[in-house]
């Protein structure tokens, strides 16, 4: 008279076409390899833009004064295009001996590069040369702050 059902009460079979859906064991690795890859261009664009040029401290023409607690060794650069360490004349053959003794941090010393404002841009440039092939990398270019 009645459909048999069986002893399960009908719930252990599946019914033909219907998939049946379990949990994924699996971790989706496409949208790590997305972030990988746009990290990856992102720093091979940004890489080559870090390592050009010299390693110089340009202030901004708005900056504040540089607290230092002892005297900064300084080249100046006049208008002529003389050469000053420490407010005294030296000769360009000469400035790496000089700064020498008086960097007291041996090369890692700041040096504190001053060029006056109508002095020529190589003799600056020509200057600052001869302090870094000296071994010199952390060399300054100091302006003065801008007046209101």
């Amino acid at each position: 008279m009645g459909a048999s059902l069986g002893a399960s009460g009908g719930g252990g079979r599946r019914k033909r076409g219907v998939p049946r859906y379990r949990a994924m064991a699996e971790i989706n690795m496409t949208p790590f390899i997305d972030v990988m890859l746009v990290l990856l261009i992102i720093f091979m664009v940004a890489a080559p833009l870090l390592a050009t040029g010299v390693a110089i401290d340009l202030p901004e023409t708005k900056a504040a004064a540089l607290n230092i607690d002892q005297k900064p060794v300084s080249v100046a650069i006049d208008e002529k295009g003389d050469i000053y360490l420490m407010d005294q004349p030296v000769r360009a053959e000469d400035l790496v001996s000089r700064l020498q003794a008086a960097a007291k941090a041996g090369f890692d010393e700041r040096i504190y590069v001053r060029g006056a404002r109508d002095v020529n841009y190589g003799r600056v440039a020509q200057v600052m040369a001869i302090i870094t092939t000296a071994g010199f990398k952390k060399v300054a270019l100091v302006t003065e702050q801008e007046k209101k």
